[in-house]
Formats: C-alpha cells, structure tokens, sequence
C-alpha cells in the first residue's frame, strides 16, 4: 500500500514540477483544415497580429519547410528519419518552456548563417551527442554546423523532432515562404481564458474557423487528474490486500492455538488468569502485524525508490501513507487476533492438558 501511495505521489509531484516549469499561460496556435478538408495556412501577419493582442506577454514561432536533414550526404533522400526542419525565431525557448542541455540556441549571429539546433529525439535519431565544431549535419543539399541539442520535450513533438535552423537562413537557403506553422504565446495568467478564444480570429480574420488553438498545460494537467485515479484506485486494491492480510494473521493465530493447547492448559493449571492468557495472545497478534508492517513499509519505499529511479523521478513518500499503513496494519492484526485470543482464554486446564 505504501508503494502504491509513494509511486503515485512521486508520479503527482513529477506532474506538478512540469507543470510548474511549463506553465499553463502558454498557447499554441496552427492551421486546420478547411471546408473541403485541405490544409490550412496560416498568414504570415499572423504572428504580429497576435503579439499585438492585449492580454499576450510573448510570441514565438515555427515555420515547417520542405528540407530534408541526415547525418551525412551519402543516405537516401527518403530516410527521412521522422525529422522536420523547421524555420525557428530566436526568442522560441523562452516563449515555448524548452531549454538547450548542449550547446546554445541560435541568437541573431547564427540565424543568418548555416547553423542547427536539433530536439532530444532529432540528435538521437541523427546520432548526435556533441555540440562544437566539426559536427556537422547535411540540410536541405548542403552542410549546418550543429550549434545546440534541446532538452527532451514529450509534450510538444514539434520540438523533439525538429531541426531548427534560423528564420532569415531558411528563406534564403531552404524556399521557406515565411508563413508560421505553430505559434506559441505566452499570454497573462488572468488573461489566458479571454484571450484564448480570440486567437483564431486574429490570426486568420479571413478564416477563423481553420485555426486550431490549443494549450499544451490541459494535456498535463489532464494525466494528472488520470494518475491521481489511478492512484486512488491502487489504494482500494492495497486495502483489499490488507484486508486479506489480516486474515491471514487470523488464520495463523487460530493454528497457533491449536498447537499450543498444552502450553496453555500448563499456565493455566500454574495459576496464569484468561485475560493473561488473551493478552499474551493478542500481544503476538499485534507484534506479528507491526513487523509485518514495518517490512511492508521499507518495501514499499523501495519499490517507490526505484520505480522513481527509472522514471526519473523525484521518490515522494508521504508520511501519512507510512504511518497510515503502520498503524492499519497494527489495528487490523489487533481485530484478527481478537478471536484467537479469547478463544485461547476460554480453554478450560483440563480441557487443554487432556487434548495434547
């Protein structure tokens, strides 16, 4: 039961610290489709129309071009790897909540220039592991210099399998028509619910209706609410299981008594009173449910542990949950040792010492 609370705390935890580092005022904003179902596109006014909404802090953007990136010149053009070479603003980690674990990301230098940023998956796919120079990538029919290798980012694909080159290179090098296809605002906490509706519009008052608008923190804050039902429903489970635990510390103690009838028609017969002889009974009970229940509990930090470890969690145990299922334990052996216990107490000396 112990483990079952610690791997859903520690999941919640996880949850939260993402949240918190990602936000929830961060929206994003991409073409759908239109009436006849083809792709729509956005207007490449759309971003400055969008920073010019009151309510909105910061917009970035990502343009999707036609390029091609491998790891060398000497691949088949349709290995393509599942890597998109987007066109990518300077400002996009700041806006979008992503950060580079190696090397940089492009500032207002490199974005004139032959340079890449490659997501987590992008540089693992393109075996990557180094920023510097000599590491080089073939883009779109020539050399990039990869200069930077973002952190993973499971929550926003675009960043984890695109390679970003700057906005000013990709239309000279890459025909990139200058048209975003993602646009990420970071709009005011108390602004978020009056300005998300009005995005569509404003980046496409021609057509409103083939603009998606979505926000990445309801995809978080919606496994939240699925790990913490889960959860709950583990704990039922575990209770179940201590439940049948204590009928098993009930089964024991029955057996117990039964084989040590002699032992208690020998007290007995030397003077030991009932509530002696159902005390030491229901002490057994109680200490047989404590070290079951300590050894429950170190368990289930352990799985916690190293559940954690794996995920690359933070372990979260709570207190409640280690001396909730300490003191359950105890109270349950207590209620399953309580027969045996009187039952022992009732045996008459004659009765005890005539049946061994």
């Amino acid at each position: 039961m112990v483990g079952v609370v610690g791997i859903s705390a520690s999941s919640t935890a996880e949850l939260d610290r993402r949240l918190s580092a990602f936000g929830t005022n961060l929206l994003t904003v991409a073409p759908g489709q239109s009436i006849g179902g083809v792709n729509a596109r956005l207007p490449d006014t759309a971003i400055g129309m969008i920073a010019a909404m009151p309510g909105v802090e910061r917009v970035s953007a990502l343009g999707r071009t036609e390029a091609k990136v491998y790891r060398n010149d000497h691949l088949p053009p349709e290995q393509t790897g599942g890597i998109t070479v987007f066109a990518a603003r300077t400002d996009l980690p700041a806006v979008a909540g992503t950060r580079v674990t190696s090397g940089a990301w492009l500032n207002e230098a490199t974005a004139n220039f032959p340079a890449v940023v490659l997501g987590a998956a992008a540089a693992d796919r393109l075996a990557v592991v180094r920023t510097g120079p000599g590491e080089l990538v073939w883009l779109g029919g020539r050399w990039f210099a990869v200069v930077g290798i973002l952190a993973a980012n499971d929550l926003i694909t675009d960043l984890d399998y695109g390679a970003f080159v700057g906005w000013p290179v990709a239309a000279a090098e890459l025909a990139f028509d200058g048209r975003p296809t993602t646009i990420y605002a970071r709009a005011r906490e108390n602004a978020v619910t009056s300005v998300q509706p009005l995005l569509g519009a404003t980046a496409n008052p021609e057509d409103p209706g083939e603009v998606d608008v979505s926000r990445p923190s309801d995809i978080l804050a919606a496994r939240q609410e699925t790990s913490k039902t889960l959860g709950a429903l583990l704990l039922g489970l575990g209770a179940v299981a201590l439940l049948v635990g204590g009928v098993g510390v009930a089964n024991t103690m029955v057996i117990s008594v039964l084989e040590r009838r002699s032992e208690i028609g020998l007290r007995r017969a030397l003077g030991a009173t009932r509530g002696q002889i159902r005390t030491q009974f229901l002490s057994e009970a109680l200490l047989l449910s404590l070290f079951g229940g300590a050894g429950g509990v170190v368990a289930g930090i352990g799985v916690t542990a190293v559940f954690a470890t794996v995920q690359s969690w933070t372990t979260v145990v709570p207190l409640w949950a280690m001396a909730g299922g300490l003191a359950a334990t105890v109270v349950i052996g207590g209620i399953s040792g309580f027969y045996p216990a009187l039952r022992a107490a009732r045996m008459s000396p004659t009765e005890a010492l005539a049946t061994t």
